[in-house]
């Protein structure tokens, strides 16, 4: 029992290894750029290590852009809106410092080549927005005529641009503020006032401390 405890945790450990490599290389280089050889350079271990636990290179970018937002945890206690305010403001900051996050936001230019239409990370991170804001929408902090939806996809959009002409600009240093920015020009149309008096969007509300 004890070898095969110790084999499994070695796989493990591997596969950490591959995963952290492969982030790394897409990061860098983009999708397109990559290539499993240099994944394996990277991670310091055999080609057959990395296709021991990821098929392709096609596999290894779908793992890296599905997990983003389980990567993506605010450091405040909120619900609703104030929430949704904080995954975004929490993702801005966390961005520039994390290669998982990173390597995400440079695949997100490339993931028609390697993730099915309607799996794609803007459904993934609309998704989760719109249930943030059903949930403002119980508390009710929208406006009645809100589309969920619609303002959902808007979010997802306005962040995905504004995480591209961040790191074309400053590498990304500025992508709490225009974050922010976003949500100053939103609110207003989706908020009913009272929640608008209690709501934050300071940018400490995506670090701890």
């Amino acid at each position: 029992m004890a070898r095969r405890e110790l084999k499994q945790e070695r796989a493990e450990r591997t596969r950490a290894m591959v995963v952290e490599a492969a982030a790394d290389v897409f990061g860098q280089l983009g999708f397109a750029g990559a290539s499993v050889s240099k994944i394996a350079d990277r991670a310091g271990v055999t080609l057959g290590a990395v296709y021991f636990h990821f098929r392709s290179k096609d596999e290894l970018a779908r793992h890296i852009v599905s997990r983003q937002p389980e990567l993506v945890v605010p450091p405040h206690s909120s619900q609703g809106l104030q929430h949704a305010i904080d995954v975004t403001l929490t993702w801005a900051y966390q961005l520039p410092v994390d290669p998982f996050l990173r390597a995400g936001a440079r695949l997100v230019w490339e993931q028609e080549q390697f993730v099915p239409r309607e799996e794609n990370s803007h459904q993934q991170w609309t998704s989760i927005m719109a249930d943030n804001l059903r949930a403002a929408q119980a508390r009710r902090e929208l406006k009645a005529s809100t589309d969920i939806e619609a303002v959902a996809r808007l979010v997802v959009n306005a962040c995905t641009g504004a995480q591209m002409h961040s790191y074309v600009e400053t590498v990304h240093t500025d992508l709490p503020n225009r974050v922010a920015e976003m949500w100053q020009c939103l609110l207003p149309a989706i908020a009913v006032p009272s929640a608008l008096s209690r709501i934050s969007i300071d940018e400490s509300r995506g670090r701890a401390g």
